[in-house]
């Protein structure tokens, strides 16, 4: 099982700036992605950031400029850099971790979720 826990979070004004961490730990023999999505109320959740087993890296829209994924990776931890903070990123970030896995019928993979952190960005 791999454990993936968040950190980082908090209150910030508009124009500030928060670094989110995850950390994955537990029986890891290599990670496939480790991605950042949010949700905020009454909305679905959403991709934010993704970085792959080769550091390519891709951002929503919304964040692209703004926000940094970045990670380390003999510590398994993915961070999100997010600066010029604005109302509309107030939500919980979410970071999820894939990974490969064996199964019955060959290869596949597994996603793994943290509890989640709030972030809320005050006008």
């Amino acid at each position: 099982q791999v454990q993936v826990k968040e950190s980082g979070g908090g209150l910030v004004q508009a124009g500030g700036s928060l670094r989110l961490s995850c950390a994955a730990s537990g029986s890891i023999t290599s990670i496939n992605s480790m991605s950042w999505y949010r949700q905020a109320p009454g909305k679905q959740r959403e991709l934010v950031a993704i970085i792959e087993r080769d550091d390519i890296t891709n951002y929503s829209d919304s964040v692209r400029g703004r926000f940094t994924i970045s990670r380390d990776i003999p510590k398994n931890i993915a961070y999100l850099q997010m600066n010029s903070l604005k109302p509309e990123d107030t939500a919980v970030y979410y970071c999820k971790v894939n990974t490969p896995q064996v199964t019955a019928f060959g290869w596949g993979q597994k996603d793994y979720w943290g509890q989640g952190s709030q972030v809320t960005v005050s006008s």
